[in-house]
C-alpha cells in the first residue's frame, strides 16, 4: 500500500481539500490530468483517486463521464464538499490593490457578481492552486488569484476575502476510485449504483429502457448523455441510482435495462454519502 490519493491539479487545489477531507489518512498526489491520477492508481503509485464529477453551480466536470468506463476503476465512495472561494494576493495587498484575478473558468463563473461589483479583470487559468503559485512568483499586489484557503496557505498568500462564490450552497461532488469493486457494504444513508450503458437503435429505446426503474419503485438520481466515437448516432448514458444491485427491486430493473441495452457497464456500488440529501 502506497498510502496516497491521487487527483487532478496542484496542491491547495479543491481536489486536494476535498482528499484532506475524505481521506486524511492518505497522502495526497497531485497529476496534471484526470488520465494520469486514474494511471496512478492503475500502476499502484496510489491507492485511490479524487476524481470532480460536476458542481452545483457550474455543472458537470467536461470529459469526466466519458473517461469513467475507460479509467479500468471502480467507484467506492462519494463526497460532497462545500466549495468556498476567496480571492488571494500577496502578503500586505489590499482588496483595493487588485487590477486582475486568476482562476478556472469554471471557479471565474461562480462568482461573477463579486468580480463585477469590484471591477476586477478575469484571467482564465488552467489550475486554481497554480493560479496562486504565479501570484506568489508574481510579487504584485495588483494580481491576485481565485482559490481555497489551503492554496494561499501553501503558497505563502494573503486572503483578502473570503466566500465570495454567488451560491452560498456552491458544492462540488467528488467520487473515490479503486483498483477493486467493493460489493460488500451497506450504508448508513443508502447505497448509490453508478452505471454506463447505450441504449439498442429501436424506437422509444430509451423510454422502453428506464421504464423498470419507474416500475420497481427505484429513484433515479441522474441520468447524462453523451456522445461517443465522434459519431451523432451513437449516444451513452451515465446514471446514478438509489440501491444495491442486490436489491430486489433494483435487481429487476437493471435486468429489464438489459433487454433494451447493446451495453451495460457498471462503475460502483458505493455508500451515499450524507450530504446528498
Amino acid at each position: 500500500m502506497s498510502g496516497r490519493i491521487a487527483f487532478q491539479g496542484e496542491l491547495g487545489a479543491y481536489s486536494h481539500e476535498a482528499c484532506r477531507e475524505a481521506r486524511p489518512d492518505l497522502s495526497p498526489l497531485p497529476c496534471k490530468t484526470f488520465e494520469d491520477a486514474f494511471e496512478a492508481v492503475r500502476s499502484g503509485e496510489a491507492d485511490l483517486a479524487m476524481i470532480a464529477v460536476e458542481n452545483s453551480t457550474y455543472g458537470r466536470v467536461a470529459d469526466v463521464h466519458s473517461l469513467l468506463p475507460h479509467s479500468g476503476l471502480h467507484i467506492v465512495a462519494e463526497a460532497f464538499v462545500r466549495v468556498h472561494i476567496n480571492v488571494m494576493g500577496v502578503p500586505g495587498a489590499t482588496l483595493a490593490d487588485l487590477r486582475r484575478v486568476r482562476g478556472m473558468s469554471i471557479l471565474l463563473g461562480q462568482c461573477r457578481d463579486f468580480l463585477a461589483a469590484h471591477g476586477l479583470e478575469r484571467l482564465a487559468w488552467s489550475d486554481n492552486a497554480a493560479g496562486a503559485a504565479e501570484v506568489a512568483r508574481l510579487g504584485d499586489p495588483a494580481e491576485g488569484a481565485l482559490a481555497s484557503e489551503l492554496a494561499a496557505e501553501i503558497h505563502g498568500l494573503d486572503v483578502l476575502a473570503r466566500r465570495i462564490e454567488d451560491q452560498d450552497t456552491n458544492t462540488t461532488r467528488f467520487l473515490v476510485m479503486a483498483p477493486q469493486a467493493d460489493l460488500s457494504r451497506r450504508g448508513d444513508h443508502g447505497m448509490v449504483t453508478s452505471f454506463v450503458f447505450r441504449v439498442r437503435n429501436i424506437p422509444a429505446a430509451l423510454y422502453k429502457a428506464l421504464g423498470g426503474f419507474a416500475t420497481n419503485g427505484i429513484n433515479m438520481t441522474k441520468l447524462e448523455s453523451y456522445m461517443v466515437g465522434g459519431s451523432f448516432s451513437a449516444t451513452q448514458f451515465y446514471a446514478d441510482v438509489e440501491g444495491h444491485p442486490d436489491d430486489p427491486g433494483l435487481a429487476l430493473a437493471l435486468d429489464e435495462l438489459g433487454y433494451f441495452t447493446d451495453m451495460l457497464e457498471i462503475l460502483g456500488v458505493y455508500p451515499a454519502d450524507p450530504r446528498r440529501h
